[in-house]
């Protein structure tokens, strides 16, 4: 089963720990706190839509991406009872052609740390950059590998691994230890990097 098919499958049952229902509350947080104003937004990730929906309440101009056509179904469903407007867009960021930005702010949510590789996150790096105006930011709740091994819970990466893998084209504003708000019994540790494009291409 590829991923794609896993997770449509896990939206159409139900199986979402991660999916709360509400907004993340270390997306408002580093909104509010770093005063990043309403923008064009591309969001990764996006799951049923809560974070984008919010964002586009506080006068975002979104578009949102999952891998899971069951996931946008739930989401653009949300976004009608909401009454605001998302464009939410059945995609896979690294494979898939993607709206055209640029973007000033990109967020996911528990996304980034589902590539293994370092490749794949090397990858995705060089297409959010490509992405982002200049001086855009890039916010990322990342799995932690900090605390004993949990099972189940999100992938986990370390604060060097994510350091290898943005810092040639991102400018790390903060690397906080946090928790990802969840349906399980203890909120999996985390990491929340607020991220800023490097003007430049590439650290000499």
């Amino acid at each position: 089963m590829n991923k794609t098919t896993d997770f449509d499958e896990r939206y159409r049952k139900g199986d979402l720990p991660w999916d709360t229902g509400r907004q993340d509350k270390n997306l408002e947080l580093v909104i509010k706190e770093q005063t990043i104003t309403p923008c064009h937004t591309l969001e990764f990730g996006a799951g049923t839509g809560t974070d984008a929906i919010w964002l586009a309440q506080k006068g975002f101009k979104v578009t949102a991406l999952d891998i899971s056509p069951a996931a946008i179904e739930i989401a653009n469903k949300k976004a009608s009872v909401a009454g605001v407007k998302v464009e939410f867009i059945v995609a896979d960021i690294r494979k898939d052609k993607t709206p055209v930005g640029p973007f000033g702010f990109v967020f996911d949510r528990g996304c980034f740390h589902t590539f293994e590789l370092p490749e794949e996150r090397s990858e995705l790096v060089e297409i959010l950059w490509k992405y982002l105006s200049p001086g855009g930011y890039w916010f990322s709740l990342i799995g932690s590998t900090d605390g004993p091994k949990r099972e189940p819970g999100p992938p986990r990466l370390s604060a060097l691994e994510i350091v290898s893998a943005v810092e040639s084209r991102f400018e790390i504003l903060s690397l906080t230890a946090t928790h990802l708000e969840s349906n399980l019994s203890e909120a999996p540790r985390s990491w929340a990097c607020l991220m800023r494009k490097r003007a430049q291409t590439r650290i000499e």
